[in-house]
């Protein structure tokens, strides 16, 4: 997994087995952690004693990382199943290594940035202690399927979950089992939770099936949609497969005064910006869309608004958008930029391989089946089989009708008469 975010004056940027933080003002050498050098995992540890015993070797490979609202912690997982914390204040400095039960697909700090919460493929949240780092983790809640996404309230009142099968979950923070709210509408598994920071009462669900919806989550009250798809300008040259792929929306971000929404859609060289208007009764009103030179990989708005895009090139691999006179361009000048590139080329093949060349959320789709045709396609083979096994099983019929196979009758011999 890929991902971009901005730590104070850090740059920070995680792919294949490798995070790399950059100083944007300062010329500093990069922090780089490195997982396939990182501590091994020990035996015996109590996460091992909670597995379903069967073992696993991972890749090392960085599945999630979290910046804490204060920008003064970091934190990321792996396919390894370690889970990773740092002090990020002046200098990157590692805190600790502890193990997850499963491998985990979102991590996300509290406001009061004293615990972690870390979301997992199976479906279970767990609590970690940021205060005690060297404490293991705690169950907090379970979903029935796969977890993808995961946010916090900023007053930490609300856990909001989003799992594989379409549910946008709302659940109390000190008491899991409580469920407040239930967001139901998204017809593919929902993949991005962003809640507005000027508007904490609203949510900014992305889904599979190329939708952005607005929430009320407190209530679960569906706000307003927008179908991306149609948003597309689509050439007219799209063959008809073309235009039947689907494009995962894989990113939201927005903006620190939250007035401007980015959103990404997998695989795609656009990024759709939107602006929330409170007044106004459609909210989330349309404001312009940028055409990428090449696909997107991640994004993230810095302190000051700006939006920064990793892409998939390594001639550019990183670009800068301002907002003036209601739209959004390019900074290509900016000294940050150019002393960030600087830093990340020397690592361009973590980069290179962290990249998806196939999409990471196909295999989440639903799978339609046609019972009905399936029925009568096994139907005819059953018919043609037997009319096969009857036709070898018939005998042939001679020239007088009788059967080959049959023995002739011989004619019983007259008995004679008694005297």
């Amino acid at each position: 997994m890929t991902a971009i975010s901005v730590c104070g004056e850090w740059f920070v940027c995680s792919s294949d087995k490798k995070l790399i933080a950059v100083h944007t003002k300062q010329a500093r050498e990069p922090f780089v952690f490195d997982c396939s050098t990182a501590e091994k995992k020990p035996k015996n540890t109590e996460a091992d004693s909670q597995r379903d015993g069967s073992e696993e070797t991972g890749n090392d490979k960085i599945l999630a990382l979290a910046v804490s609202p204060s920008g003064n912690l970091a934190a990321l997982t792996d396919d390894s199943k370690r889970l990773v914390l740092f002090r990020t204040e002046s200098s990157w400095q590692h805190i600790s290594t502890r193990w997850v039960v499963r491998r985990c697909t979102s991590l996300v700090f509290t406001q009061a940035e004293d615990v972690l919460l870390v979301a997992d493929k199976s479906g279970d949240v767990y609590s970690f202690s940021v205060v005690d780092p060297q404490k293991d983790g705690e169950l907090k809640l379970g979903h029935l399927s796969m977890l993808l996404s995961m946010t916090l309230t900023p007053n930490d009142k609300y856990v909001i979950t989003a799992d594989r099968d379409e549910k946008i979950r709302v659940s109390h923070l000190k008491s899991p089992y409580n469920i407040q709210s239930f967001c139901l509408g998204h017809e593919e598994f929902v993949s991005v939770l962003v809640i507005p920071s000027v508007h904490p009462q609203w949510l900014l669900s992305g889904s599979g099936d190329e939708t952005v919806k607005l929430w009320e989550y407190e209530s679960g009250r569906k706000l307003q949609s927008w179908d991306l798809k149609a948003l597309r300008e689509t050439p007219s040259t799209e063959t008809e497969q073309e235009k039947k792929k689907r494009y995962a929306v894989s990113r939201i971000a927005c903006s620190p005064d939250g007035g401007h929404v980015a959103v990404q859609c997998e695989r795609l060289p656009i990024v759709q910006f939107f602006r929330i208007d409170q007044r106004a009764e459609e909210r989330l009103v349309v404001c312009s869309r940028v055409t990428l030179s090449h696909s997107p990989l991640h994004m993230t708005f810095d302190p000051k608004g700006r939006l920064w895009v990793l892409l998939d090139s390594r001639e550019a691999p990183l670009q800068i958008y301002t907002h003036a006179q209601d739209c959004w361009e390019c900074d290509a000048e900016s000294s940050k930029l150019n002393q960030v590139v600087d830093c990340l080329k020397p690592h361009w093949e973590a980069l290179q391989a962290g990249a998806e060349t196939e999409s990471c959320f196909q295999h989440l789709y639903k799978v339609n089946f046609d019972n009905m045709a399936s029925y009568m396609q096994k139907k005819r083979q059953r018919l043609e089989q037997q009319k096969t096994h009857w036709g070898k099983k018939r005998p042939a019929k001679t020239t007088n009708g009788a059967s080959s196979t049959k023995k002739n009758k011989k004619p019983k011999p007259v008995s004679q008469a008694a005297s």
